[in-house]
């Protein structure tokens, strides 16, 4: 059933519009003025208005401006008296869907409803394709064919396929939110909204009204309804980023969110029910800052159904020479170079640096390289021109031996592309020598092969 807000300061008008309304089947919202029509629009999810040129509080396009402030996808279709079609031509172009004049026809206000309806209804499927295709281009730049990822992948087409509350740990840098969206994606919700926050970069003051919204009047500034972004995930997912630095005073209003499955917005007095799917993310030991008392308890288990842990790119290391081909080549195509590889020296490089920064940070690398780089291929000079690894610690003999050992067969699989007999006589090894190598050293060659 569709829900109709009608606004008119003629009483007998609402009514008879009521009554033709309700016998097709719709819900209608009946205002007065535009006070009246910004409550309902509030508190209710209103698919159409239908709104009064002339309103004895204000004009009805003044009244378009505010609703479309609150909700800017909202079709309004303006009623108008014959000798105001130049008004209502205006507001047309300010974005009316439709206006008709009166006294009008009951049949031709049905056919303008349902015609609006249905290219609403339509604009908000297009979006979500939109949005569908934003989130898969993201689970497709999930690369990885480490052990490490592997289970990764495994345990997010495994948490999925349940409705649970998701909570992913990792360093930053590690793809956090990537992982989110492809939670979102696989699941039964795909086709809803995805929605994230990152919580350490809200101000405490403007948290509370950016995740439950707020009514207008309820502080300076708030000149008319707005809806949170939990209104906006509904019957999708909420990805909520650094959960940890949420304030603790926040941390009790959310654990009620997920308990009750409903809200008051600041300011309000009647609750809004939501529907959605959390995942929660943060680079910090949840159950160390649980310990430190910066973490509720109650909220830790009620967040943490499913934890999925994002290894270090250090950690990782079979993956990156998949990653700086990839970044490589979405750089190379956005600059409209012909760079299309690294030198030996560069790949030995990335492959022997620490990675602070995860992913994000191999990512800035090779932009920056591709950036200053000529020729065909990303020489050593462009790779990590401050890198701490000269400056690093003397490491023990065997740490040393062990990191060199990784990091040579590494280069060799990746440069033969896992041909193992081609590394073996490169090596001047043995083939079965090689391959022994290679399982102490828990590295496959199959995945280096294109």
């Amino acid at each position: 059933m569709n829900n109709i807000l009608v606004v008119d300061d003629d009483r007998n008008i609402l009514n008879v519009i009521q009554m033709r309304l309700e016998a097709e089947s719709y819900r209608v919202f009946k205002a007065l003025n535009s006070n009246q029509a910004l409550t309902f629009l509030g508190d209710n999810d209103i698919d159409l208005a239908l709104v009064d040129l002339r309103l004895k509080d204000e004009d009805g396009i003044t009244l378009m401006d505010d609703i479309h402030r609150a909700n800017p996808d909202l079709p309004i279709i303006i009623l108008t008296a014959h000798g105001s079609i130049n008004s209502a031509v205006e507001a047309m172009k300010r974005g009316a869907a439709n206006y008709l004049t009166k006294p009008f026809n009951y049949q031709e206000l049905l056919l303008q409803i349902q015609n609006c309806l249905e290219k609403s209804e339509l604009s908000k499927e297009v979006n979500t394709l939109r949005n569908i295709c934003a989130v898969q281009f993201g689970f497709k730049n999930i690369i990885g064919r480490s052990e490490g990822m592997k289970r990764v992948l495994e345990q997010v087409a495994q948490a999925a396929e349940t409705d649970s509350n998701v909570h992913i740990e990792g360093e930053s840098g590690t793809g956090k939110e990537l992982i989110a969206k492809s939670l979102h994606l696989s699941g039964p919700r795909k086709k809803g909204p995805f929605v994230a926050i990152n919580c350490a970069a809200i101000p405490e003051t403007l948290l509370e009204s950016e995740l439950f919204g707020y009514k207008k009047g309820a502080f300076s500034g708030a000149v008319s309804d707005k809806k949170g972004l939990f209104v906006q995930a509904h019957n999708g997912s909420f990805f909520l980023d650094e959960i940890s630095e949420m304030p603790l005073s926040m941390q009790s209003k959310l654990l009620r969110v997920l308990e009750e499955r409903e809200f008051f917005p600041v300011g309000g007095h009647q609750t809004i029910k939501v529907d959605t799917r959390i995942i929660t993310a943060s680079n910090k030991n949840l159950e160390q800052e649980v310990e430190n008392k910066n973490f509720r308890e109650d909220l830790y288990y009620r967040i943490h159904v499913i934890r999925i842990q994002l290894p270090p790119l250090r950690d990782r290391r079979d993956d990156i020479p998949l990653l700086a081909k990839h970044f490589l080549k979405k750089y190379a195509s956005e600059m409209k170079k012909e760079i299309t590889g690294f030198s030996s020296a560069a790949l030995q490089k990335l492959l022997r640096h620490h990675w602070p920064g995860n992913v994000r940070e191999l990512e800035n690398t090779i932009e920056s390289a591709v950036a200053m780089g000529a020729g065909n291929e990303i020489g050593a000079d462009l790779i990590l021109q401050k890198c701490e690894a000269d400056n690093e610690c003397i490491k023990p003999l065997k740490e040393a031996k062990d990191d060199f050992m990784k990091n040579y067969l590494l280069q060799l699989v990746e440069f033969t592309q896992g041909n193992v007999s081609q590394a073996a006589k490169l090596a001047g090894k043995y083939r079965a020598d090689l391959y022994e190598l290679m399982k102490r050293y828990k590295l496959d060659p199959s995945n280096f092969r294109e």
